[in-house]
């Protein structure tokens, strides 16, 4: 019973990875039969790549993968941001009225934080100087709409990890597992190793939504095929900005929290030696 249940957690997971990758080419209208068959192919590889990484009782690539809801914080948070980014970018084509709520809503977020040197209105480095006002438009709403939801992924997370004591909510933590590129034998402390890798997280996390539309622009510029024009391109390049540096922080986050769990059993385990603690 515990196998099946683990291989239909697998599959499940990578239906949704694959409904995930299909969601703005479903729901975009004038998609191609080539792009809609390149993109059939990436979710249907992203969608085997979970599926076997789930269903083995091995680590594999994805780190924390059995410490809820890390991961599944930042595929929701994902999941959201290009579904309603899909939604914004066929409106503009499709007129309906949750197309214009959401483009509305986006606007009001991207007014709200857009303010001089803020990441919103950094974004717009990523169109060329001579899109047109309404791409430009476009590009400001889904920025801010997108931001505000990587903002929320955060503050959700802050949470679960301050309230429900993750990841020990459910039991004890393997490191193998959920950190399979981490090797705690080499490189010195373990303690010291996770508090350096959460700052330089946390650091990348805040300095990406600033160095990303220069990166965007500068890739745009040399390769003509890399356009924000294109809707599709548009959505994922967005969500990319906005979920990338908050997953990066994300990890930061649960790389200081595990660095402290361990400090502190330390500091039980001296306290007991030295009879100032039961055994």
């Amino acid at each position: 019973m515990a196998v099946i249940s683990r291989l239909m957690g697998a599959a499940l997971r990578g239906f949704f990875t694959l409904l995930l990758i299909l969601t703005p080419a479903l729901l975009l209208p004038g998609v191609s039969a080539d792009s809609a068959q390149v993109v059939m192919l990436i979710g249907l590889f992203a969608a085997a790549l979970t599926f076997v990484e789930y269903s083995s009782a091995y680590p594999c690539l994805f780190e924390f993968r059995d410490a809820p809801p890390f991961n599944r914080t930042r595929f929701v948070s994902l999941f959201v941001t290009v579904f309603l980014l899909s939604v914004m970018a066929r409106g503009v084509t499709d007129d309906s009225t949750l197309g214009t709520l959401v483009t509305t809503v986006g606007r009001m977020i991207a007014d709200a934080i857009d303010f001089p040197y803020s990441p919103v209105r950094l974004s717009v480095l990523m169109l060329p100087a001579d899109a047109p006002a309404a791409q430009l438009e476009l590009l400001h709403a889904a920025a801010g709409l997108a931001y505000l939801i990587s903002l929320l992924s955060l503050a959700v997370f802050y949470l679960v990890v301050q309230l429900k004591r993750w990841p020990l909510q459910n039991g004890s933590f393997n490191v193998w597992i959920n950190l399979p590129t981490f090797d705690p034998t080499t490189g010195g402390d373990v303690v010291s190793r996770l508090r350096r890798d959460s700052r330089i997280n946390v650091v990348l996390g805040f300095l990406l939504p600033f160095l990303m539309p220069a990166a965007v622009s500068s890739a745009t510029t040399l390769f003509d095929s890399v356009s924000l024009m294109s809707p599709q391109t548009m959505i994922w390049t967005v969500a990319a900005w906005a979920f990338l540096p908050a997953s990066l922080m994300m990890r930061g986050m649960a790389m200081s929290r595990l660095a402290t769990m361990i400090a502190q059993k330390r500091k039980q385990v001296t306290m007991t030696d030295a009879g100032l603690l039961p055994a």
